[in-house]
């Protein structure tokens, strides 16, 4: 698995980096963030541990597999983790909305 972690980290899309650019460095809050952390059988795309948040970006090939999505949002959660999801255009469109409710997340641990 952690092979596969480090391939999609070196081959991030552009929402990733975006809004890895902002999470990076402790800049949200001062919280630690890592991306494309294994987790159970998958890979979470950005993951506070000290606030157990999973943030999961979604892409439009997400709309057709929402029965996958939701049973992988149920494992992360039985792994104790809390999982947030956006969609890709609303990091293009509002990364400072998507900022603000994910420290809104990180705040109600």
């Amino acid at each position: 698995m952690l092979p596969f972690a480090r391939r999609l980290r070196r081959s991030q899309t552009e929402a990733e980096a975006r809004l890895w650019h902002r999470l990076r460095n402790r800049q949200l809050g001062g919280w630690k963030f890592r991306r494309q952390v294994p987790v159970d059988r998958f890979v979470a795309d950005f993951l506070c541990e000290d606030a157990r948040l999973i943030v999961e970006l979604d892409g439009g090939q997400h709309a057709e597999r929402l029965a996958e999505d939701a049973e992988r949002t149920a494992v992360l959660e039985a792994c104790g983790y809390r999982v947030a999801r956006y969609w890709n255009p609303e990091i293009f469109d509002n990364i400072d909305g998507v900022l603000e409710d994910i420290l809104a997340h990180l705040e109600k641990r």
